[in-house]
């Protein structure tokens, strides 16, 4: 290994990673209180101290502490004066000035937003500037330092306060207001510090800032606003001769290179990195200090790192260590990860040398009982869901976020576009640069940073630009989201024919960085497909980011705690606030599997092979696991097995084998699950293996002891048949009327044709054998639509509807019935679930039998999942439970979709989102719409959007579409 060393003059706030001391102060008698001594750690949990108990602790630990000082470096001590997160908060006194429990002195827990605390005015970014919230909010805190502090350098350490705030310690300011919210901020208090004794903390927030840019940047967004300390407070204690922070540059092929920020004259610096097993990983690096000098260059190069990506994040702890007469004196741990990062011109994203497309969501850092305060816990359950998703990116909207998060997206792997704030509008450039140095030094050592952001949709300060490469060691690319600008053209929400015909026969490198706009039930996995095929085959891709992860529903303290999305701004998630899981969440699931499954039809003359293929970037599909499960859906008899995982690297193709029981067409369906080599599930693939005909041959009961009997009026035929009577009408032939022993089943007025002519006309009656048939007469001018009924002795009814749609280009094709909504408590049926599809998002469910029970959530604006009313896909039978009495339908058709009563009509200026559903309340559909994002109609996301397209053979019989149904009133 070799070492090169340059000594600079360093500029810059401190980053301190280090032993955590968390002495929550006066106020608070819950103490944690870690350190880590060589190898052992020494922890006291959690304890009820009184204060002369405390004390006492403190003496004993200060005392251990001095006996091991001569053997081990200081590490930086860290002290909380707020709680960690919305999951530990800390008591302060507060006054807010103006809104709600203004006017008096009161408590508010610290990190929070102070509108969810039940102080000042909700606003949403949209708000008129003349009714906008802007009340301060005055804060108090007493703490205490221990003594022993006394010589070192200690820091307040601010890791986010909205927006304006300035901090006093015993009554004199710490330094200039600080003014932007999303960005650690820190002050050398040691000259205002009373060790031993107590000290008084006091700040200031204004959540409108003085500095006009702020909000242009900030708070003019198409997000919530708030106000309020809501990241942690902490103090750092650092020796005098100290390591301030550093910077770390590892490469794929081993290149090392760190720049160190010292403080005051120590003799030298080293660097040792350990593994992930606590094992050293090559020799330590040292240099030696020059005199005067701040910033002093490690480098050298290591054999065979692992190196990190999403699929294997491997991670090393660089441990630096200060001496000073060949004494440790300070030591700083950071954590770091070997990779590269190529931006090839025309060409595309390269990542360890590998071309890779992000599959990423954009993410706000939210909560709804907390707002922006969030928690550790939250950031891993972000991103396990995200990573659920077989997502692989993630983009920070529109504002770095906490330090937790970028921590768990470097352990669990998820690349990140971190981004400096601005919506539309953005800082002025001495706010600019100060603020995107605060978040340099805060985020540059993540390994899962790949991109930059500067700013978002317009809200760019073009000034800042040469800073992003000045300030960051990598030298990470940096775009401007919305733009075609250095080389990546990331405009937002291209109409899928526009994209093919227009941008993605340009010359940069095509990255959307926010695409497929989701707003209640529409965008995300609506139109995904249709996209991503074309992201996948295009060589100047690099995929994209949807908009954008969670509902940003926040509860409201001010209306007895409801969630409020702010109407449609706010519905724009995959998941609910609670994370609750849309139906788009399967479908992305799916869709950006890196094992891909080629359709296969579970036929007589299977095999047991399937063509898939390798849609990993790092990863050999021999690295996965495959298993099987064969079930019985009316018995739930199962067989399981495993698959040899086939030997093929990423972008292969090739074949699975399964070996299945002879008997495997006893069974109903085959179900494959990929799981990744950390044992996440990929995807469970379900393959049906029976079809509905043989279902219905299996449930239809057609014959029964009694006639089948009918009698006339002027306008009805009147059946009956094994206790169930029906009527039709003579005109129309639609049913009527059902009814049988226990009473009227109110299903009724179907068939109806939509979209086409209801001319079913010449309706006659008569006897086949034992059956009644009830049917219409062909006629190509004026009757070309036809049914016919069927009435079993049994007292079971088929329905035979051939039919053609109105047009070459219709929204829906089916029939539909009546059915009164209130009197619906839920279904069981076999088909695709359990979530509702549109005609551009039919990926996702698994075929099997679900049972749901009614509700009426709208997507987006209650969070009841899976939604009841809406479209399943490929129905072969379902179980209507009603109020009364149940009554089934079977079908013998292949891909029906069962449509249940509708969701709530929306729209807007330009009909992007219009849910649209046939007319009556219980559908049986060959042909569905599909759905709207919130900026895009949905014929406009791609072939699968479009309209249903039927040619009409100039009405020829035997090209109709056609419709069998079989119906069991019997109410059993």
């Amino acid at each position: 290994m070799q070492s090169t060393i340059s000594n600079q003059r360093a500029r810059g706030s401190n980053q301190q990673s280090a032993v955590s001391n968390q002495l929550f102060m006066e106020g608070n008698q819950q103490s944690v209180i870690s350190f880590q001594l060589f190898a052992f750690n020494f922890q006291l949990s959690t304890f009820n101290f009184q204060p002369f108990a405390f004390r006492f602790k403190l003496l004993a630990l200060s005392f251990l502490l001095s006996a091991f000082s001569s053997l081990r470096a200081q590490e930086t001590q860290k002290v909380y004066l707020s709680g960690t997160g919305n999951d530990h908060t800390v008591k302060w006194d507060f006054y807010c000035t103006a809104g709600r429990n203004s006017g008096k002195w009161s408590k508010i827990a610290v990190p929070s937003n102070w509108e969810l605390q039940g102080f000042g005015k909700y606003n949403y970014g949209f708000d008129k500037d003349s009714v906008r919230g802007k009340e301060k909010g005055l804060y108090k805190y007493t703490f205490k330092v221990p003594s022993a502090w006394r010589g070192k350098k200690v820091n307040i350490v601010f890791e986010g306060s909205m927006t304006d705030t300035e901090v006093k310690i015993n009554g004199i300011q710490a330094g200039e207001i600080h003014q932007g919210s999303f960005y650690a901020f820190r002050y050398d208090i040691s000259k205002l510090l009373k060790y031993g004794s107590s000290n008084r903390l006091e700040v200031t927030v204004a959540k409108h800032s003085a500095n006009q840019s702020v909000n242009e940047a900030e708070r003019k967004a198409d997000y919530w606003i708030f106000g309020g300390i809501f990241r942690p407070v902490y103090l750092e204690a650092l020796p005098a001769s100290h390591i301030e922070r550093v910077a770390i540059d590892a490469k794929a092929n081993g290149q090392f290179a760190a720049k160190v920020y010292t403080q005051s004259g120590a003799a030298k610096v080293s660097v040792q990195l350990y593994s992930a097993d606590g094992q050293k990983f090559g020799n330590e690096m040292s240099s030696s200090i020059a005199n005067g000098s701040s910033e002093i260059l490690l480098s050298g190069s290591y054999g065979s790192p692992k190196l990190w990506s999403p699929e294997f994040p491997n991670l090393y702890k660089a441990v630096f260590t200060l001496y000073d007469n060949g004494k440790p004196i300070h030591s700083f741990s950071q954590k770091t990860g070997f990779r590269t990062i190529q931006v090839r011109e025309r060409d595309g994203v390269f990542i360890n040398g590998v071309k890779i497309k992000f599959k990423g969501v954009n993410r706000h850092s939210f909560w709804p009982s907390s707002g922006r305060t969030t928690s550790k816990k939250i950031s891993i359950a972000d991103v396990n869901l995200m990573k659920d998703m077989n997502m692989n990116a993630v983009r920070m909207s529109h504002y770095p976020p906490d330090s937790h998060f970028l921590d768990v997206c470097d352990s669990l792997g998820l690349f990140v576009m971190d981004e400096l704030g601005g919506w539309h509008g953005n800082y002025d450039t001495p706010t600019g640069s100060k603020l995107l140095k605060e978040m340099m030094i805060q985020d540059v050592n993540h390994p899962s940073i790949v991109f930059w952001s500067n700013g978002n949709e317009g809200g760019h300060n073009r000034e800042l630009d040469h800073l992003f490469a000045e300030l960051d060691i990598q030298k990470r690319p940096m775009v401007h989201p919305w733009e075609d600008f250095n080389g990546f053209d990331t405009q937002h929400y291209r109409e899928y024919n526009y994209g093919i015909s227009n941008y993605m026969h340009g010359h940069s490198i095509v990255m959307p960085t926010e695409f497929l706009h989701g707003v209640y039930d529409g965008g995300h996995g609506a139109g995904l497909e249709d996209y991503w095929n074309e992201m996948l085959n295009h060589p100047l891709s690099a995929g994209g980011f949807l908009w954008d992860f969670a509902d940003q529903g926040v509860v409201r303290t001010d209306k007895n705690g409801i969630l409020d999305t702010d109407g449609s701004r706010g519905a724009d998630g995959i998941v609910g606030p609670y994370h609750e899981k849309e139906g788009s969440f399967f479908t992305i699931k799916e869709v950006w599997s890196p094992v891909f499954f080629e359709r296969r039809e579970m036929t007589e003359g299977f095999d047991g092979v399937f063509n898939v293929e390798n849609r990993y970037y790092y990863t050999n599909l021999n690295q996965c696991s495959f298993s099987w499960k064969l079930v019985n859906l009316k018995t739930n008899a199962s067989k399981t097995g495993t698959a040899g995982s086939p030997d093929l690297k990423p972008f292969e193709k090739g074949k699975l084998k399964v070996d299945l029981p002879s008997d495997w067409r006893s069974f109903d369906v085959l179900y494959i699950t990929a799981t990744d080599p950390h044992k996440r599930e990929l995807f469970t693939s379900s393959f049906p293996i029976t079809l509905p005909a043989k279902e219905a041959a299996g449930m239809v009961v057609k014959e029964g002891k009694g006639a089948v009997s009918v009698t006339e009026t002027d306008s009805l035929y009147n059946v009956k048949a094994n206790g169930i009577s029906l009527s039709f009408s003579k005109s129309t032939g639609v049913l009527k009327k059902v009814q049988n022993d226990a009473g009227i089943i109110p299903f009724s007025n179907g068939p109806v044709v939509q979209e086409g002519a209801n001319n079913f006309s010449g309706i006659t009656s008569r006897r086949d054998g034992d059956k009644l048939i009830i049917e219409s007469t062909f006629n190509r001018k004026t009757s070309y639509n036809t049914l016919q009924w069927t009435i079993y002795p049994s007292g079971w009814v088929k329905l035979d509807v051939k039919y053609f749609p109105a047009e070459y280009l219709t929204n829906f094709a089916g029939i539909n019935f009546s059915f009164p909504e209130n009197k619906m408590k839920g279904m069981e049926y076999m088909g695709r679930g359990p979530y509702r599809v549109w005609k551009n998002r039919i990926k996702g469910n698994q075929f099997g039998v679900w049972k749901k029970d009614y509700n009426s959530t709208e997507t987006g604006e209650s969070w009841a999942y899976p939604e009841f009313k809406g479209y399943h896909s490929n129905m072969y039978w379902c179980k209507f439970l009603t109020t009364d009495q149940p009554f089934t339908v079977v079908t013998e058709n292949e891909d029906l979709f069962l449509r249940l009563f509708s969701a709530a009509y929306k729209t807007d200026q330009w009909h992007n989102y219009e849910p649209l559903f046939p007319s009556g309340d219980i559908s049986f559909m060959q042909g569905i719409p599909g759905i709207g994002t919130k900026t895009q109609r949905a014929d406009r996301t791609g072939p699968m959007s479009m309209k249903n397209l039927f040619y009409d053979y100039e009405k020829e019989p035997a090209r109709a579409l056609n419709i069998v149904l079989y119906f069991d009133f019997s109410g059993k």
